[in-house]
């Protein structure tokens, strides 16, 4: 069986054959009980939309644990965080060589990263399709 990345999350609504979850991703100093004094806990809201499957109800507040296949997160990271950083490393180091001034190596590595970020939100919809969440009670 595939490794699984899962998350525990609340609906939060369902509508159009999709069920939202919220799931509230804490830093590892969250759970500590003296988090609240020195202030360097972290949380973040994130909302997933599930579609949902054949026969399956979810009331908004249930418990649900959201699930992806680890292949799927691991692409997600090559996606959004080796592939950029590749991108703005060659640029530098290619510009670099070619006689550029400085500032102009380092507008035109931050603006290719961008450009590559921007492929990535229009192509959004479609990279989309590739990430499969499904829903555990």
């Amino acid at each position: 069986m595939a490794e699984v990345v899962s998350h525990k999350g609340r609906v939060t609504g369902c509508s159009d054959g999709k069920v939202t979850v919220e799931i509230v991703s804490e830093s590892a100093c969250a759970a500590c009980h003296a988090a609240g004094l020195c202030t360097m806990a972290e949380s973040s809201k994130k909302i997933i939309e599930v579609p949902l499957g054949t026969g399956e109800l979810y009331v908004t507040g249930q418990e649900v644990e959201v699930c992806l296949a680890q292949k799927s997160g691991l692409k997600a990271v090559l996606f959004s965080y080796v592939i950029p950083v590749m991108i703005l490393l060659i640029l530098i180091l290619s510009l670099s060589y070619s006689g550029l001034g400085e500032l102009a190596v380092g507008l035109l590595s931050v603006g290719g990263t961008a450009l590559y970020y921007l492929v990535l939100y229009l192509f959004r919809g479609k990279l989309a399709e590739g990430y499969a969440f499904y829903i555990k009670k």
